[in-house]
């Protein structure tokens, strides 16, 4: 962890609001933190009264999330400062999970995350792609691309890796917002969680009666040879669905955005197509896609990080947006470099809770960037760049609207 001789004792906490930002502005106590004070005390917008650290450095943050010593089962017992006033996650979610039990749960589910599974899907992606363009062009410029294919899209191929049919796809497309949200509040976040697990179920239970060789008809195998109890598959599913469409929408749509009010990156990626896959890496670690930290670990005993020492018991968040800048493992770090190559960012996490769905959702940036840039040449921003509203209050980082005229 380090080499430094650590250090014990009271430190000055520092509250963090996480207020609304502007389009994509970095976190200016993330930048300040990085270079000053690495392992920091935090007290986030719930639970004032609690205490918990916070890990920016590179190192530092890969240390901690793949260290044994910090776990996230404790998590379920234990009040700690927070983002939001509810869990998101259910607590039989991977989530909250530590391995040995972590890595059973994400067996259950693994096959449907390969190679061979997302290039099955890719050109379902891609013809859904072409599909709502051909509508948005119908419908004439300017458009909502949040409406017509970063919303749609990302739901799309998340109901196809489940399963679920075509007719119930937009029943499910709002419930995702309302759970990742800290601005609805705790009983919106809950009924909406209670409607997709009821939905689940009901899936679930027509996967056993009628299998298929889907990501629901996988679930449903290992919850009728016992590999998995009920609220596993349906927390797996949920998990699935909530991250999978969420998350996607919402940082694709930020490196349309990014790229529309950057013209010489576009234009580069229309001259070198060839080039997008590294290209969507680096917008994947230059992007701030969230709000704030997500979950944290709980410290299980006395370990020294970056020269402090946290004792058993305190909380840690790692924050892997600030580990994405670190100057010590990306040079030059706040700028966009397509040929930036070496270190890989950590966007998707890192150690046993590393993203299952990466490989997925590189594809699905991959086919609505290279798609939008080789069909319409003079796309752009429909108004100016500080005209596009992003949401406000979520967890999540993206525009609720992304006007473009081509």
């Amino acid at each position: 962890m380090s080499t430094e001789s650590p250090t014990a004792g009271p430190r000055p906490v520092r509250v963090w609001p996480v207020a609304d930002l502007p389009a994509l502005d970095f976190d200016p106590l993330l930048t300040e933190l990085l270079a000053e004070e690495p392992v920091a005390r935090i007290r986030l917008p719930f639970g004032a009264e609690h205490e918990a650290w916070l890990v920016t450095r590179y190192a530092d943050v890969r240390a901690v999330t793949s260290d044994p010593r910090f776990g996230r089962t404790a998590l379920l017992e234990r009040p700690v400062t927070g983002m939001t006033g509810h869990m998101v996650a259910s607590k039989a979610a991977l989530n909250y999970a530590d391995p040995p039990y972590h890595t059973g749960l994400r067996k259950a589910v693994t096959k449907a995350f390969t190679g061979q599974s997302t290039k099955r899907l890719r050109p379902l992606a891609q013809a859904t792609a072409d599909r709502l363009l051909d509508a948005m062009e119908a419908a004439g410029s300017p458009a909502d691309l949040m409406r017509h294919l970063h919303g749609p899209l990302p739901m799309a191929v998340v109901c196809d890796l489940l399963g679920f049919p075509e007719e119930d796809r937009a029943e499910l497309a709002c419930w995702p917002d309302l759970i990742l949200s800290s601005g609805p509040g705790p009983e919106e976040s809950r009924a909406a969680k209670a409607r997709i697990h009821a939905y689940v179920v009901r899936h679930l239970e027509r996967r056993r009666a009628e299998p298929a060789d889907d990501l629901g008809g996988a679930l449903a195998e290992s919850l009728a040879e016992g590999r998995i109890d009920a609220d596993e598959a349906v927390s797996l599913a949920m998990a699935i669905l909530i991250s999978g469409a969420h998350a996607v929408r919402n940082n694709s749509a930020n490196m349309v955005w990014l790229l529309l009010t950057r013209p010489e990156l576009a234009d580069r990626l229309r001259a070198e197509p060839e080039l997008l896959p590294q290209a969507v890496d680096e917008l994947l670690r230059w992007i701030p896609h969230r709000n704030g930290v997500g979950l944290p670990r709980i410290a299980l005993a006395d370990v020294a990080v970056g020269g402090v020492l946290i004792r058993a018991g305190e909380a840690v968040y790692a924050s892997y947006l600030a580990a994405n800048r670190d100057p010590a493992a990306f040079p030059d770090p706040d700028t966009v470099d397509f040929d930036r190559t070496g270190t890989g960012h950590v966007s998707f996490g890192h150690g046993p809770h590393h993203c299952m769905g990466a490989m997925l959702t590189r594809m699905e940036s991959e086919v609505m960037l290279g798609t939008l840039l080789a069909r319409y040449p003079r796309l752009r921003l429909a108004g100016r760049p500080e005209d596009t509203p992003f949401q406000s209050q979520g967890l999540i980082r993206g525009p609720r609207e992304l006007l473009v005229r081509w």
